[in-house]
């Protein structure tokens, strides 16, 4: 093949990441699906940086596809899969690394790079995010679009309350007393205002972990086979939540939209709300009031599992396609560009040297609130993730709301989630 000015910048581009440039990198394609879960333009901020990768990479195109929701981009991969028209890379949430495993979808990074590149680049990241990116000491994802869960407060609404506007509930207990303080109701006794909101759809079991984190329960073995749903310390938790809304009566009642909060929090209907860190710029965009971000309250110690998304490259996508995918994960994690996509949407960059880049450090100068996050990394958790990972996922989900709508007692749910994920993980023990 002759060697034309795009190939030449492709393989100078791809030698430079220690990645073996494709083959015929002229002609490779990628096709890369992926999710959209936070506030913001988050869609043109991936068009901008996938158009400035093809510049710094001539010899590769990426058709970057919007594939709704995690749920619905797990869903239209596996089913791509099933129909033989998967995509050659995509962002998912770590959590379906079983998933993805086991329907032999992905294939690890280990077999596209070289050892040598693969010593250094995994080591790169931030361990936290890297517990749910391996497994059997293969690496299958690349963090990208990462998070915990923080706590947001409306510093005007705590003035109003006679709470310090500067301090953010560092205990569980003083979360439930400044809640009491922050709830307003009008003269029907209407609530007007709610003390904090914990959402409950979308991803509850991901925001339960922020209350059996602190309450030092872990869910699930690092092997995926086996939960924890029915433990003592994970009942109290779901009794803490309940209580919230149905004894303490400072939350809202019933299913708290993932989706909505937000707006809720800039609409001043609650004055504490917790969700991604993802949703940070969203927030810093559209709050039109002083406020603050803070790390989840402890019980027993602090705590939150991870989040978010990675990068896994398709089995069926040919070697050219997977090593160029390989070189557009590395490109789109490298230290400046996760700065820039950090800044751009509020997710936690996931490597130590982007904190380190000038861009990085000029913005939490101006804006502490984003090292918040990273912060709390050292008192994270893995995500809950296991064989199967959907239905387990779904049926802690159903029995988390049935206990928050008053369906089940908290033990009860809790019996029958374990009950449940034991029976679908049998096979994988």
């Amino acid at each position: 093949m002759r060697m034309t000015r795009r190939t030449t910048l492709a393989a100078a581009a791809a030698a430079l990441i220690g990645i073996a440039a494709p083959a015929a990198a002229a002609d490779t394609a990628l096709t890369f699906y992926y999710p959209v879960a936070v506030g913001g333009p988050v869609t043109k901020i991936v068009d901008g940086m996938v158009a400035d990768f093809e510049k710094d990479n001539p010899g590769i195109k990426v058709k970057a596809v919007y594939s709704g929701s995690y749920q619905d981009t797990i869903a239209k991969i596996l089913t791509a899969v099933k129909g033989g028209d998967a995509p050659s890379v995509a962002v998912a949430l770590s959590t379906d690394m079983f998933t993805l495993i086991d329907e032999d979808a992905v294939v690890p990074f280990d077999d596209i790079v070289s050892k040598e590149k693969a010593a250094t680049w995994f080591k790169s990241f931030y361990p936290g995010f890297m517990a749910n990116s391996q497994t059997g000491g293969k690496t299958w994802g690349i963090p990208f679009q990462r998070s915990t869960i923080v706590l947001y407060w409306n510093k005007e609404a705590f003035k109003e309350a006679g709470l310090d506007p500067e301090k953010a509930p560092q205990t569980w207990d003083e979360m439930r007393a400044m809640a009491a303080k922050l709830t307003k109701r009008d003269a029907s006794g209407a609530v007007t205002q709610w003390g904090v909101s914990i959402p409950s759809s979308g991803f509850p079991y991901w925001l339960f972990q922020g209350l059996t984190t602190p309450n030092g329960a872990l869910l699930a073995n690092e092997a995926g086979t086996a939960v924890a749903f029915d433990r003592p310390e994970v009942v109290e938790a779901l009794q803490y939540w309940v209580d919230l809304a149905t004894k303490d009566k400072v939350h809202p009642p019933g299913i708290v939209e993932w989706g909505t909060t937000p707006k809720d929090f800039f609409e001043r209907k609650v004055a504490m709300m917790w969700t991604t860190t993802g949703n940070l710029t969203n927030v810093k965009t559209n709050a039109k009031f002083d406020f603050g971000v803070a790390m989840l309250p402890e019980k027993k110690r602090r705590g939150s599992p991870t989040g978010g998304g990675n990068f896994y490259v398709f089995k069926a996508a040919s070697p050219e396609q997977q090593k160029a995918a390989a070189v557009f994960a590395e490109w789109m994690t490298a230290p400046e560009r996760a700065a820039q996509w950090s800044i751009a949407t509020g997710y936690v960059a996931v490597s130590p040297a982007a904190f380190e880049t000038k861009a990085m450090k000029d913005y939490i100068a101006g804006f502490p609130a984003a090292a918040v996050a990273r912060d709390q990394l050292q008192f994270a958790v893995a995500e809950l993730s296991t064989h199967d990972n959907q239905r387990v996922a779904k049926a802690l989900n159903d029995n988390l709301q049935a206990a928050l709508t008053g369906t089940k007692m908290p033990a009860q749910a809790m019996k029958d989630a374990q009950a449940e994920a034991d029976r679908i993980l049998k096979p994988y023990k």
